[in-house]
């Protein structure tokens, strides 16, 4: 069943699953432009005279913080000039940064060019977000967003055997030119298919004045603010893991070559959490599935942290994987939803939420990420750690955003 748009005027003009696809990569964009590069890094680590193997790290925070930071300015823009043309533009920023990591010969300036990637896969990351609320609202977005969602998670789930595929064919420079490949056929299929969401009748004044309102009526909104300081927290974790799971698999269980395909095995249950989601949200109502699954993420973090306590070290590297599937399936159970739920009551500056809830989550899950990332001491001590005072933060937020009663649906006041 293809979800219901937010108002006959806003139907869609093109075919749903077209519509849920181009979301898809442009949302995937970042994603994949982070792990792809996670086989490679110890060989660029060597080839740009990196000392700190823990520092190899930065090329994925270099690219997180010059998204978190160019978050805020392209959904205003958005708002004010249309989405396809800042769509555009922040594509034409990451095929111009991808050609000069090309010529990158030192660490500091392909962290600068890997920052300069971020900021140009902000804009569809931002703009994709405004453009299906634009669409659809409630649970018919988390919908949406579950399905975009399973498209989402394929392309990373199997990015980095691609990356490891590229490797053996000629290096890591040809990992950069795939990435401009993409990104430059997803800057087609935009300009070619995707309708623009936001009629120039609809366009917001672009002035201090407005944006401090609109900055404001998002701050304000208890519901927006508060899911945005949860996903901040339970996004972290997974950036950790991200950040740390080369060293894990290939330096702690030495499982050399395998390491694309125990990733994708663990990626796998994000998109059996998302297609369960969006079969699920419209009956069951975004709260109780969301609130459940941060619940169990607690519980199978504390599980698997005091299973390793206990013995010492990590039982097995299937053991290890069995939990960590676990917790993100409750991930991908999560994410949607608390995603619909911060941008519900904000439709008509779907631009502006946008990059708050992308700024503020991307900003503090990077740092959390990092810092969670760059205490990897050869065990999964640290990392299943962060999991579980992170969850637990975002579980305490939750609870005070919705005064401390989880499950219960919501029934608010149509979006404004």
């Amino acid at each position: 069943m293809t979800p219901r748009a937010a108002g006959s005027a806003n139907a869609l003009s093109l075919p749903f699953a077209e519509f849920v696809a181009i979301i898809a990569m442009l949302m995937a964009l970042t994603a994949v432009a982070v792990d792809i590069m996670l086989p490679a890094l110890p060989m660029i680590a060597d080839d740009l005279a990196v000392a700190d193997p823990n520092d190899r790290q930065l090329m994925i925070t270099a690219y997180m913080l010059g998204f978190a930071a160019a978050m805020p300015v392209y959904g205003p823009l958005s708002d004010r000039f249309g989405r396809k043309l800042i769509l555009t533009v922040g594509l034409g920023i990451f095929v111009l940064a991808s050609l000069g990591t090309l010529l990158a010969d030192s660490f500091s300036s392909m962290l600068l060019l890997r920052a300069l990637q971020g900021i140009g896969s902000a804009s569809p990351r931002i703009v994709g977000i405004a453009v299906v609320r634009d669409k659809f609202e409630g649970r018919d977005m988390a919908r949406v967003m579950s399905f975009v969602m399973i498209v989402f998670i394929i392309l990373p789930m199997l990015a980095p055997a691609m990356g490891s595929g590229i490797l053996a064919l000629g290096g890591w420079h040809l990992i950069f030119v795939a990435l401009l490949l993409f990104s430059l056929a997803i800057a087609v299929w935009v300009q070619v298919r995707l309708p623009e969401t936001r009629p120039p009748e609809e366009r917001a004044p672009l002035s201090l004045r407005w944006l401090g309102h609109a900055l404001y009526r998002t701050i304000s909104n208890r519901e927006t603010f508060g899911y945005t300081i949860a996903i901040a927290f339970i996004f972290g974790p997974l950036l950790a893991y991200i950040n740390s799971a080369q060293q894990i698999f290939v330096e702690s269980f030495e499982i050399g070559e395998l390491f694309p395909l125990f990733f994708a095995m663990i990626s796998g249950s994000l998109a059996v959490a998302a297609f369960l989601n969006g079969r699920l949200v419209i009956r069951i109502g975004m709260r109780p599935l969301s609130h459940a699954a941060l619940l169990g993420f607690v519980v199978v973090a504390a599980v698997h942290l005091a299973v390793v306590l206990i013995y010492g070290r990590e039982p097995s590297i299937w053991l290890f994987c069995a939990f960590l599937a676990a917790n993100f399936f409750c991930f991908g159970m999560m994410m949607p939803n608390f995603n619909a739920m911060a941008m519900e009551p904000l439709g008509n500056i779907a631009g502006v939420a946008a990059s708050f809830v992308g700024a503020i989550t991307t900003a503090g899950a990077t740092v959390f990420g990092w810092y969670v990332g760059h205490l990897y001491d050869g065990t999964v001590v640290p990392l299943l750690s962060g999991f579980l005072v992170l969850g637990t933060l975002a579980l305490i937020t939750v609870l005070i955003t919705e005064r401390g009663r989880l499950f219960k649906p919501h029934h608010a006041a149509p979006a404004e």
